[in-house]
C-alpha cells in the first residue's frame, strides 16, 4: 500500500496543526487561556464538543487515503514474458485500483454484508416481497437477507430476544469500559491535582455532586452514552443491518458514516473562506467610510442580487465539463470528486459571505464612534493597530456565532444543491445525496423510511452540537456577556 494525498485531506491536516498550534499558544497566552477554561467550564459546551470530537475522529479516519496493492496477474510462462513483465510492471491506476480511508478498511465488514435490495433496520428479511423458489416451488414471499440474522433460523422466534440479548451485552460491555475510565480518571486526579479529598471515595462523592471546578460528572456522563452507542452498533452490526440497507443493498449506516467527512469539510472549509473575507471588508468598509464603502458596498450588493442557486449551478456545471476534458489531470474518480467537493466550497463561499460583511460592517460603525476608539486616535495610535487590536477583537464574538450558524446551513444548504443536482458528485457519500435519494423513497409503497431519518439523526447531533458548542464560546469571549453575568453574581 502506498499513502495517496487527496486535496482535502491536505486542508484537513494543515488545519489540524493550525488547530494544535493555536491550542499551545492559548496555553501561553493567560486572557485566552482564562476565556477557553470559562467556555469549557459549562456542562453543555464539554457535551457538545465531544460529540463534536468524535464526528471529527470520523472525518480524520476518511481523510487517510491508501492505495491498495493491484492484484497480480497470473504469471506467463515464457520467459520473455516474464522479463517484460519483471521490467515494466503496470501500474495501479492502469488497474483501477482506487485508494481507500482508513475508515473504508475498518468499515469493511459492513461493505462486504450488502444484501439484494432494500431492508428495515434490524430485519432478517427483505423489505419488498419477490417471487423465487423454495422446495422446489415458485413462492412470492420476503426474500431471507444473506447477512441480517443469518445466524438464526428462518422462522425463528428468537429474533426480538436476540436483540435484547445483544443490546444488554452491548450496555454490559459500555459499563465496564466507563468504570475502568472513571477509575483511571480519578486515580490522574487525585495524584496530579492535588485534591482536598483524603481518599478517592470522598473524591468520588465529591465529583459525582458536581462539585468540582470541571464538569467531570457530564464529561463521564457523555463518555458513557457515545460509548454505549458505539458498542451497541458494533456488536449489533456483526448480525444485523443496525440502520437497514438502500435501493442497492448496502448498508445506510455505512454511507451515514462516510457523510460525516463531507459535511465537516462544507461546513469548515467554506466558513474558513467566508470568515477572513467578510472580515476585511466589513471592517475596512465601516471604519474608514466614503468611497471604499460605497465601492465595497457595490460589491456585495451586486453579489447578493444574483440568486445563489443559478450562480453555484453554473460554476459547478462548468468545473464539471473541465473535469470530464481533462481526465488525464486526476488518476481515479475519487480524485475528480474530491476535487469537485474542494471547489464547490469555495463557490458557496463566495457567494455567502454578504450577510457576514454586511454586519460587521454595521458593527464597526458603531464601535468606530466609541471613546476608548477616539481616545486611541487621540492618542496617535496608528489605523492598523486600532483595527487588530480594539476594532476585530470586539466583533470576533458575532463572527464566530454567525459562522456556526453558517455552518449548520450550508450542510442543509448541501442537500439542496444534491437535489438538483449540482452539489457533490453522485458518487461521494453525503447527506444531501441522502435525503435526495430518500425523496423518491418516501413516495414509494411501502415508505422506505430509514434513510432519510438516518440522515436526519447524524445532521441533527452534528448541527445542534456545534450551535451549543458555539454559544458558550460566545458568552466566554464577548465582553458585554460577562459584564453582566459579573453583575447578576
Amino acid at each position: 500500500m502506498q499513502i495517496e494525498f487527496l486535496l482535502i485531506d491536505v486542508f484537513l491536516y494543515a488545519l489540524l496543526v493550525c488547530v494544535g498550534a493555536y491550542v499551545l499558544y492559548v496555553f501561553k497566552t493567560p486572557p485566552l487561556k482564562d476565556s477557553w477554561s470559562r467556555a469549557f467550564k459549562r456542562p453543555i459546551s464539554v457535551a457538545s464538543g465531544m460529540v463534536l470530537l468524535f464526528f471529527l475522529m470520523l472525518a480524520l479516519l476518511d481523510s487517510i487515503h491508501v492505495r491498495p496493492q493491484a492484484p497480480s496477474p497470473d504469471q506467463p510462462t515464457s520467459a520473455a514474458s516474464v522479463a517484460k513483465n519483471t521490467v515494466s510492471p503496470a501500474p495501479a491506476q492502469a488497474l483501477g485500483v482506487e485508494p481507500k480511508s482508513i475508515l473504508d478498511l475498518l468499515l469493511k465488514p459492513l461493505a462486504d454484508a450488502r444484501e439484494r435490495s432494500y431492508s428495515a433496520p434490524l430485519a432478517m428479511v427483505g423489505f419488498k416481497k419477490e417471487t423465487f423458489e423454495r422446495d422446489g416451488l415458485a413462492v412470492r414471499d420476503y426474500p431471507r437477507l444473506k447477512f441480517g440474522g443469518a445466524h438464526l433460523s428462518l422462522n425463528s422466534p428468537d429474533h426480538v430476544k436476540d436483540c435484547w440479548r445483544l443490546s444488554v451485552n452491548a450496555l454490559i460491555k459500555a459499563m465496564g469500559v466507563n468504570a475502568l475510565f472513571a477509575v483511571v480518571l480519578l486515580l490522574m486526579s487525585f495524584k496530579f491535582f492535588n485534591p482536598k479529598a483524603k481518599s478517592l471515595g470522598q473524591l468520588a462523592a465529591h465529583l459525582m455532586k458536581g462539585h468540582a471546578s470541571w464538569p467531570i460528572r457530564t464529561a463521564l456522563l457523555m463518555c458513557f452514552l457515545i460509548s454505549l452507542i458505539l458498542i451497541w452498533v458494533i456488536d449489533l452490526s456483526a448480525f444485523y443491518h443496525v440502520f437497514g440497507t438502500d435501493q442497492t443493498g448496502k448498508s445506510v449506516l455505512l454511507i451515514a458514516l462516510k457523510s460525516v467527512r463531507t459535511a465537516l469539510v462544507i461546513g469548515t472549509l467554506t466558513t474558513l473562506v467566508i470568515m477572513p473575507v467578510a472580515l476585511i471588508l466589513g471592517v475596512v468598509a465601516g471604519y474608514f467610510r466614503g468611497a471604499v464603502d460605497e465601492f465595497i458596498q457595490y460589491v456585495y450588493t451586486l453579489l447578493a442580487s444574483i440568486p445563489d442557486v443559478l450562480l453555484i449551478a453554473a460554476t459547478v456545471l462548468m468545473l464539471q465539463v473541465f473535469i470530464d476534458s481533462h481526465s488525464g489531470y486526476f488518476d481515479s474518480a475519487l480524485q475528480r470528486s474530491d476535487a469537485r467537493l474542494f471547489f464547490l466550497c469555495l463557490i458557496l463561499a463566495l457567494t455567502s459571505f454578504t450577510g457576514l460583511c454586511r454586519l460587521v460592517r454595521g458593527e464597526t460603525l458603531k464601535l468606530r464612534e466609541l471613546e476608548y476608539i477616539q481616545s486611541a486616535k487621540a492618542f496617535g495610535v496608528s489605523t492598523p493597530r486600532i483595527l487588530l487590536s480594539h476594532i476585530a477583537p470586539n466583533l470576533m464574538h458575532l463572527v464566530l456565532i454567525n459562522c456556526v450558524m453558517q455552518f449548520s446551513g450550508f450542510i442543509l444548504s448541501e442537500a439542496v444543491l444534491s437535489y438538483v443536482g449540482v452539489g457533490v458528485d453522485p458518487n461521494t457519500a453525503s447527506f444531501g445525496v441522502m435525503i435526495n435519494t430518500a425523496r423518491d423513497e418516501l413516495a414509494a409503497t411501502p415508505v422506505v423510511w430509514w434513510t432519510l431519518v438516518t440522515a436526519f439523526v447524524f445532521m441533527f447531533l452534528l448541527v445542534i452540537s456545534a450551535n451549543l458548542l458555539a454559544d458558550a464560546v460566545r458568552d466566554a469571549f464577548d465582553p458585554k456577556t460577562r459584564l453582566s453575568l459579573g453583575r447578576s453574581t
